[in-house]
């Protein structure tokens, strides 16, 4: 739960956390400065090329961590089709598709224990106000590991529902996901005790 790293060694693994998230930064800044569509078709295939330096494995994981991306992507496509501006619709996609896809990239060759580390060097002008940083940064952290983890738990029980019924899920999936959420919560925050605590030296 508490680590999404991958077991699939990449060059990216040896790369520095601060690094990682500073090119992430300019990466998202520049895909959001193209706007033509051959332009971010190129920046999508160089993060293909990321990905498959771990080989295929590691490919197909980053794949499949789009997979909730895919019906947001081809709704957007779909209505500047019918709009008639299925290039603005493809620019859109294929930046947000790109974006989404080099977060992961991150996600998937950093610790979190370096992302905290990263996260408390930036919010350390923050200490002369008082205000301590480390609970703010692992509180930061926690929900970046947790979106996906949580994504993945709401396809599950989907997933589930259509076996044991054939009335859509909808709203009826909201309460468990709820409840299941809170019983990772309740592991974390176990876990978070038995290492001494946020005040503690946290390394998952």
């Amino acid at each position: 739960m508490l680590a999404l790293t991958s077991d699939i060694q990449t060059p990216f693994h040896r790369l520095r956390a601060g690094w990682k998230l500073a090119a992430l930064s300019l990466s998202t800044v520049g895909l959001f400065a193209l706007q033509s569509p051959l332009w971010l078709a190129g920046a999508a295939a160089v993060t293909v090329g990321f990905y498959l330096t771990g080989g295929v494995r590691f490919a197909q994981l980053g794949l499949r961590m789009l997979r909730p991306l895919w019906l947001v992507l081809a709704l957007i496509l779909l209505w500047h089709v019918v709009t008639g501006d299925w290039a603005r619709g493809t620019a859109i996609c294929l930046r947000l598709g790109t974006a989404v896809a080099l977060a992961n990239l991150v996600t998937l060759t950093t610790k979190l224990s370096d992302m905290i580390d990263v996260l408390i060097w930036l919010l350390s002008p923050l200490r002369a106000i008082g205000l301590r940083t480390a609970p703010l940064a692992l509180a930061i952290a926690l929900v970046v590991r947790f979106v996906p983890v949580l994504g993945d738990r709401a396809r599950s029980l989907t997933q589930a529902w259509k076996a044991r019924s054939t009335r859509p899920p909808a709203w009826r999936i909201v309460l468990p996901l709820t409840l299941s959420a809170l019983d990772d919560a309740d592991h974390v925050a176990e876990a978070l005790r038995a290492r001494g605590g946020v005040a503690g030296d946290f390394r998952p």
